[in-house]
């Protein structure tokens, strides 16, 4: 993740369009697009952007192009992302990051803005350019911004900073402005404020690409006593329900194990009645999840979230992939198919194989079930955002877990059986 926040600092804002960035509108000269992104360090879909999407645009508009990236994991950063999402009415299903912002159009996803971007710069540039877009708390930072740069070229100049700085509308919060330094830890989440100091630029911006917001503040928030509890704020409905979830899971997982200890071999689990059939239901249930969260996940493509939760923000960070290739939605596909296949196995396959489908059966449920406890802390814990289709299919491994060892033979009851066999 560092050398991901060193790649996205070292794609800097043009050096000879600087000026012309901190200006609220486009020069009437030269037509411009302005347009804001909000990104997360942890977001492997903003790193494609930043890195494959927007070299090439910057190549062929150079300082007719200018973009504004605020990382969402800081203070100001998500309260800037959150008079956004207000401002512009943006609907829940489309809450993630990478968000890009040109003028009143929202892009979202690395499909969306490769896609749609290209032809708004065109369409902006033919009809004289794009300005920043309008919400609380851009012409401040802008503002802000400009003074910080101002103080930088003349440092006898008093800077000027918070209310001093020459905003347009004085209804907006004013912002200070805070030295910049390299991040050297990865960045975490905290909740809006309104009265904490920002970074303004990147020490010595190199040629050629965006202006970092709240890069240094968003990683010097890592050792901060309070990061586990800013990340819980930051959704903290879905993370709650992450919790209690989590809790749930621990218990069935303590009682299946003791009652593993205390019942014996699994080998002579018999599935009758209802269990067989509701363990049916619970596989088709956890691979339709499975199915859709790899199609989310190789495909990119913007999640449907729930009422609550931000799936997306979840389904974009790194814990999204095994070992940095194996989507977890298709290590699902395969787990869910395989308990699928030994459950088929255990009721009509041979007779003398069945014990051997019984105890695999068990063991990727047991399995399932702690691997899906690891994903459900990472979620509140880790990456500071709750994804119900992850809690969903965690649900799901969940009881089919419970109930397997609730089908468990009295161990006098296995020796018949083997004894009938």
């Amino acid at each position: 993740m560092r050398q991901f926040q060193s790649q996205f600092i070292a794609i800097s804002l043009i050096l000879s369009g600087y000026l012309s960035l901190l200006t609220p509108v486009a020069s009437a000269e030269t037509p411009a697009i302005h347009a804001v992104l909000f990104y997360s360090n942890s977001c492997g879909h903003c790193h494609y952007v930043i890195t494959e999407v927007f070299p090439p645009l910057f190549e062929q508009y150079g300082d007719q192009l200018q973009i504004l990236g605020i990382e969402i994991s800081d203070t100001e950063g998500q309260a800037l992302y959150q008079a956004a999402i207000d401002h512009l009415n943006i609907p829940e299903e489309q809450f993630g990051v990478p968000t890009l912002i040109v003028g009143e159009t929202v892009l979202v996803g690395s499909l969306d803005i490769p896609e749609r971007f290209p032809g708004l710069i065109e369409d902006g540039l033919a009809t004289g350019g794009i300005g920043w877009p309008d919400f609380p708390g851009m012409e401040a930072v802008l503002a802000t911004v400009q003074a910080q740069e101002e103080a930088a070229v003349d440092p006898t100049a008093e800077p000027a900073a918070g209310p001093a700085a020459a905003v347009a509308n004085p209804t907006l919060p004013a912002a200070t402005v805070a030295p910049t330094a390299p991040p050297t830890d990865p960045p975490a989440t905290a909740a809006p404020a309104e009265t904490e100091a920002i970074a303004a630029v990147p020490a010595d911006p190199p040629a050629d690409g965006v202006l970092a917001l709240y890069e240094d503040q968003a990683a010097g928030q890592e050792t901060d006593a309070d990061t586990v509890r800013d990340r819980l704020m930051r959704d903290l409905a879905g993370n709650m329900l992450s919790i209690l979830v989590l809790i749930g899971m621990a218990a069935v997982l303590v009682y299946s194990v003791a009652r593993l200890l205390r019942r014996g071999p699994v080998r002579g689990l018999r599935l009758d009645g209802w269990p067989q059939w509701a363990l049916l239901v619970l596989f088709l249930a956890g691979l339709g999840v499975a199915v859709y969260l790899a199609f989310v996940e190789t495909t990119e493509t913007t999640a449907v979230c729930g009422p609550v939760g931000d799936c997306n923000t979840v389904q974009q960070s790194d814990y999204a992939t095994l070992f940095g290739f194996l989507p977890v939605g298709v290590l699902g596909i395969a787990g869910y198919l395989a308990m699928a296949l030994a459950w088929a196995a255990n009721l009509w396959g041979p007779r003398s194989g069945r014990p051997v489908a019984a105890v695999a059966l068990m063991g990727m449920a047991l399995g399932g079930a702690i691997f899906s406890i690891y994903l459900t802390f990472l979620e509140p814990f880790v990456i500071g955002a709750t994804c119900l289709w992850c809690l969903s299919s965690a649900v799901i491994m969940t009881a089919i877990l419970l109930i397997l060892v609730a089908a468990l033979p009295e161990p006098q009851t296995v020796a018949w059986h083997e004894a009938q066999a």
